[in-house]
């Protein structure tokens, strides 16, 4: 009994386990615009995952960021990006797409400022990078901005007819050169590199290393200087560069809210790995609110297991590390849009100001602990 009551409190703070002592997940908050739901399953070793949800009456901010190479970009960016998106906002008169690229590129510059001052320490930081997903809503509207290949999907109706079906509409663009049109893309940038994009281990990577062309981070894919530094060269072995073979630019999309909009989908690409836009948007439709991250978290273990011929009780027997073998860190964080104007007026007077963040690391819950490595304070 005293070992549960101790357990609750961190419980209402920072979600709870389900079975899955790498799962994490948040039922059901609200928002200004309706409710949401968070779900976390670590992979890695180290969590790369990281994810947030600022709600205030005025605007709400979603962002979900996959690190590679390591999580300290991923845990810099969800400690830079959302505040400066907000700050601006403010500073502008309101949210813009403006607005976000300024905020994008702060956050890109902060983090290059703390790669030099680190390297001498911890050279491997310059090949750390994260992908970034971010939606807002504000005044009707919103807006979807991304790096790399996490994913928003929507969920609407087709009409205003209660009964008609859901359809997925996919509203970000997967900057991953395994697709076509990203893969021309960079090729069109570099014609005089014929080794740009290469095939290798199974997928195209730009440079034989990386899948995505966009990215927080990643600096000596993007600064030429950082490949000539001794300190890097003892590191790795360094890539010769012409130009930046990766840029920070995100996509942007910006839409006026419908009332045919139902939910949002934000996923880090370990879901998409599994799960189809169609099914992942099926899923949301059949089933209850609460807790619907989760659920969408069990269906993608649960098909990684199949792939592998097992059944998702083996998986999570595995330790951190050794599960990413059998699937990626994933993270899920679903909107509701709930279009009652009435209601939503008098939900966004009662919404608090504040962050929702996942866990820095579900394994060791160390989320919003102090005693970090010295370098993760500097993040």
């Amino acid at each position: 009994m005293m070992l549960r009551s101790c357990y609750r409190p961190l419980e209402r703070c920072f979600g709870r386990w389900a079975g899955d002592g790498l799962l994490w997940h948040s039922d059901l908050k609200p928002h200004a615009s309706g409710d949401y739901s968070i779900a976390v399953v670590q992979a890695n070793s180290c969590l790369e995952d990281q994810s947030q949800v600022f709600t205030s009456p005025s605007a709400t901010y979603v962002g979900v960021y996959d690190g590679h190479g390591g999580p300290e970009a991923s845990r810099f960016v969800n400690k830079h990006l959302v505040p400066y998106m907000h700050k601006f906002a403010l500073e502008q008169g309101g949210l813009s797409e403006d607005v976000i690229k300024k905020a994008f590129n702060a956050t890109e510059e902060e983090f290059l400022r703390l790669v030099k001052t680190a390297l001498p320490a911890k050279p491997q930081i310059a090949s750390v990078g994260s992908c970034c997903l971010v939606g807002a809503i504000s005044n009707k509207k919103l807006y979807i901005a991304n790096l790399g290949d996490s994913r928003a999907v929507l969920g609407r109706r087709v009409s205003e007819n209660q009964r008609t079906p859901v359809v997925a509409e996919r509203l970000s663009t997967d900057h991953n050169v395994g697709v076509d049109e990203i893969r021309e893309e960079v090729v069109a940038l570099h014609p005089d590199d014929a080794h740009i994009v290469v095939y290798t281990r199974g997928v195209w990577r730009i440079k034989g290393i990386i899948q995505v062309s966009r990215s927080i981070g990643d600096v000596y894919l993007k600064k030429p200087e950082f490949n000539r530094d001794p300190i890097f060269q003892q590191f790795g072995n360094p890539v010769p560069l012409k130009r930046p073979v990766m840029t920070a630019e995100p996509s942007i999309l910006t839409r006026e809210l419908k009332p045919q909009d139902l939910f949002l989908i934000f996923a880090s690409d370990g879901l998409w790995e599994q799960l189809t836009d169609e099914a992942a948007v099926e899923i949301v439709v059949k089933n209850p609110r609460a807790g619907i991250a989760k659920r969408l978290v069990n269906a993608a273990l649960h098909e990684a297991a199949r792939k592998r011929e097992m059944r998702y009780a083996e998986i999570k027997k595995l330790e951190k590390g050794i599960r990413r073998h059998f699937h990626d860190d994933i993270t899920v964080i679903v909107m509701y849009l709930d279009h009652n104007k009435g209601s939503r007026t008098s939900r966004a007077k009662n919404i608090v100001t504040g962050y929702t963040n996942a866990p820095v690391d579900v394994f060791s819950l160390n989320s919003n602990y102090e005693g970090e490595e010295k370098l993760h304070t500097m993040l």
